[in-house]
């Protein structure tokens, strides 16, 4: 907000401090990100700017360790970069192994978080609904309690789901649908919270409308309610998937070697072996939350248009 011209002298000081603490608190929170994006070039196996790289001298700057990702693990990681040197990266890299485990883990959590959440804001946005606060405020627990928490309670809840009920059945730690449901219990209340903003502004007036002209409740929601509140819906399934995805301490938890994430590989290579390829991984993840934070906004501003509200 530009400052008026009647401002006295000391609104033009706090004007002038305020943006420049904003400043100083964007620089903080901003820093540790722009410093791992040089750093993930660096042609040394260093973590810190050599002399090559503060004098912006090309021989100082590689892409070695984005090629390191390709090649880590890979039988024949020296050999011509034929279809079977693309073969052998596909099936036996680890980091590529870690990222397609993160995608399949990811995708069918947000759908099941995406789904499961949708219908949750729906039934907690009807004003009939007994005890609206209580179960909301239950349904959103896992983005309050600490995750260390949630894990631990997953991972004896998963290493015997039966046993509430005084039976045995199959573990669910260590398989893919345990790590998909821990992180779909993740996800949920990302997903409640933005479909119960988008349905804050809803006219139920268009619902009572639909039904008067014949239109069956399904119809009603497909053709009606759900083109309104499809920016909320894919918005809280982008906030999902991003929880999945950056996930490590449940993952720590529930999953097995078979089951190894992006995060969790982060964390075995920081434990065992440091490697600056660590920060090509991080820099990569910074550019996809910067797309899908993108996305959200324009979403977000589709959805103000679609409710005739004009943003400032």
């Amino acid at each position: 907000m530009a400052l008026p011209i009647y401002a006295s002298p000391l609104e033009r000081l706090w004007h002038y401090t305020y943006l420049v603490l904003c400043t100083a608190i964007f620089i903080f929170l901003i820093s540790p990100i722009l410093v791992v994006i040089p750093l993930s070039f660096n042609v040394e196996p260093y973590f810190t700017f050599t002399e090559a790289m503060l004098r912006l001298d090309p021989a100082g700057y590689s892409l070695r360790w984005y090629d390191a990702l390709l090649t880590l693990g890979m039988q024949t990681p020296d050999a011509i970069r034929d279809g079977a040197w693309w073969s052998d990266m596909w099936n036996n890299s680890s980091w590529v192994r870690a990222a397609k485990n993160s995608m399949i883990i990811g995708f069918w959590a947000t759908i099941l978080a995406t789904v499961l959440g949708t219908l949750a804001a729906l039934g907690l946005s009807r004003p009939e609904m007994p005890y609206r606060r209580v179960v909301m405020a239950i349904l959103i627990s896992p983005m309050i309690v600490p995750i260390i928490i949630i894990a631990t309670g997953l991972f004896f809840f998963y290493s015997n789901p039966c046993s509430i009920i005084g039976t045995e059945c199959g573990r669910l730690t260590s398989t893919y649908l345990g790590v998909i449901l821990a992180h779909t219990t993740l996800g949920i209340p990302f997903v409640i919270i933005t479909v119960t903003a988008t349905l804050s502004g809803f006219d139920q007036s268009l619902i009572r409308a639909s039904a008067s002209l014949g239109a069956s409740p399904s119809r009603t929601f497909f053709k009606v309610v759900m083109p309104l509140i499809l920016p909320g819906v894919v918005s809280g399934a982008l906030f999902a998937f991003v929880t999945s995805f950056d996930e490590v301490v449940a993952v720590l938890f529930i999953a097995g070697p078979d089951q190894q994430t992006i995060p969790r590989q982060m964390w075995n290579g920081i434990r065992e072996a440091i490697s600056p390829a660590i920060l090509a991984v991080a820099t990569i993840l910074v550019v996809i939350s910067i797309c899908l934070l993108a996305t959200v906004e324009l979403l977000r501003r589709r959805s103000e248009r679609l409710r005739g509200v004009t943003p400032h």
